[in-house]
């Protein structure tokens, strides 16, 4: 097992969504940077949201247009035991202070959760969160979430935040 710690978060005080993960993989890690494995369609899944090709963008430029569309990005789990990447083997889990993050950045209303760890973590620790804001559980973008190709991930993100878009 690996001890595991999420990076900072992604914001600014114009971000409205916050998109939460469960906790970065073993690629992002080592990259130090959010959804660096190539197979996670998340920057590709957002290039389509913001009408911009983040994936073969640097990553610098993907938080820039992240934040330029009024997004945020973080994980739910602060640090945890993990073997390899799959959320089923996080263990002895801490979350982050997210609550204090909403409660230094007003102007988040929404809050996207990618996959089923990152929201039942969410549930576990925040309850009183969901009944605040607008949460949704939406499909992970990993590419261990195969049974939603990039199209369908796309038409389900974008239904999700069709009020912004």
């Amino acid at each position: 097992m690996d001890n595991c710690k999420s990076f900072n978060f992604i914001i600014d005080e114009n971000s409205e969504i916050l998109i939460l993960g469960s906790m970065p993989s073993v690629k992002s890690l080592s990259e130090k940077q959010y959804y660096a494995h190539p197979k996670n369609r998340f920057w590709k899944v957002m290039g389509l949201i913001c009408n911009y090709d983040l994936y073969n963008s640097s990553y610098e430029r993907k938080i820039e247009i992240i934040l330029k569309n009024r997004f945020a990005i973080w994980d739910v789990i602060k640090t945890c035991k993990r073997k390899g990447s799959l959320d089923s083997n996080i263990q002895n889990e801490i979350p982050n202070e997210i609550d204090r993050l909403l409660e230094k950045y007003k102007n988040i209303k929404t809050i996207i959760l990618n996959g089923n760890k990152a929201y039942q973590a969410f549930k576990k620790y925040f309850p009183e969160i969901m009944d605040e804001y607008d949460c949704y559980k939406l499909p992970s973008t990993s590419p261990a979430n195969a049974k939603f190709k990039l199209e369908d991930l796309y038409k389900i993100w974008h239904e999700a935040l069709n009020f912004r878009f």
